[in-house]
């Protein structure tokens, strides 16, 4: 039913007229040090794909690259990590499989199931949609502060378990109410994957700065430089899209709105009569998020920060 051509979170392939199976894969190396936080944060970010498209995992397979120098009690805790976050979200893990690695690296590949009728794509939003984010963003920065010194893993205790925890809750809020698209922030951070779903819905977007909720001390960071490596590339990318109405903090917001992002929250685009049911929804699991824009008509992908 649906493959990569319009960039979306996991593959569709229907089993009957009832169900249609989720299939997706992702894997990583270390952003934390702490073996067992790793194994948690890398198997949420694999199983947000599934939760992205309105989905619910049933399976789960490791990949592990691992050097055999660190030893079989780290790769056990990486592991265990990683299942006790598949159990969490009702899947089983079967399997895997591993090989002999100098970087290690962590994830899973996912098969999950969906009504054929109600799968979430990422390129159904419409003019006058609200934009909700159900997870604050920074995890890139606060990861990069980590890695200098500026924070430890205490310190950032709060972004290490915000980027453990498990896309469920907001997945189904999102399915009681019925979005038109959604999306899960990775990789190109919050205005990338804004982009990609106006682009593919054939609309144009407003993101709300004073509405974009970020991790304490992210913007800081940002503003002194302090962000990952790919962040320059993303922003280079981004400006051949991107209307910028906002000249205060502009710089420092651009590192923000385009921090590659960790196992971050739903991107979702629902109808503006349904803004206020979602809200309920999502406030009702414990989801603290945010409305964060709008789509538009407009040029496809052209997104417009305020």
């Amino acid at each position: 039913m649906l493959g990569f051509e319009t960039s979306d979170d996991a593959a569709v392939y229907r089993l009957s007229e009832d169900v249609a199976a989720l299939l997706t894969v992702d894997f990583f190396t270390p952003i934390v040090d702490d073996p067992y936080d790793f194994g948690r944060v890398a198997a949420a970010n694999s199983l947000s794909d599934i939760y992205a498209m309105g989905g619910r995992p049933l399976t789960a397979l490791n990949l592990l690259a691992f050097p055999c120098s660190l030893g079989p009690e780290v790769v056990g805790e990486v592991v265990r990590g990683g299942a006790e976050k598949v159990t969490e979200a009702g899947a089983v893990t079967v399997g895997g499989h591993t090989i002999d690695d100098k970087e290690p690296k962590f994830g899973l590949s996912v098969m999950g199931v969906v009504h054929p009728d109600k799968v979430v794509r990422n390129s159904g939003a419409l003019p006058g949609d609200v934009i909700f984010l159900t997870k604050p963003i920074g995890t890139g920065i606060i990861a990069t502060a980590i890695k200098q010194g500026r924070e430890s893993e205490e310190s950032a205790r709060e972004v290490i378990e915000s980027m453990a925890a498990l896309n469920r809750s907001a997945a189904e809020a999102m399915v009681e109410v019925g979005p038109h698209a959604a999306t899960d922030v990775t990789g190109f951070g919050l205005l990338g994957h804004a982009h990609e779903m106006a682009e593919a819905s054939g609309v144009c977007a407003r993101l709300v700065l004073d509405e974009v909720p970020v991790f304490e001390r992210a913007f800081a960071y940002a503003a002194e430089g302090v962000v990952p490596g790919r962040t320059h590339d993303l922003i280079a990318w981004a400006r051949k899209f991107t209307h910028w109405h906002a000249d205060e903090d502009a710089e420092a917001w651009m590192r923000v709105v385009c921090d590659p992002q960790t196992s971050g929250g739903l991107l979702i685009a629902v109808a503006p009569e349904r803004a206020d049911a979602l809200a309920t929804e999502l406030s009702a699991r414990g989801v603290l998020a945010s409305q964060v824009g709008s789509f538009a008509r407009g040029e496809a992908g052209r997104i417009s920060v305020s």
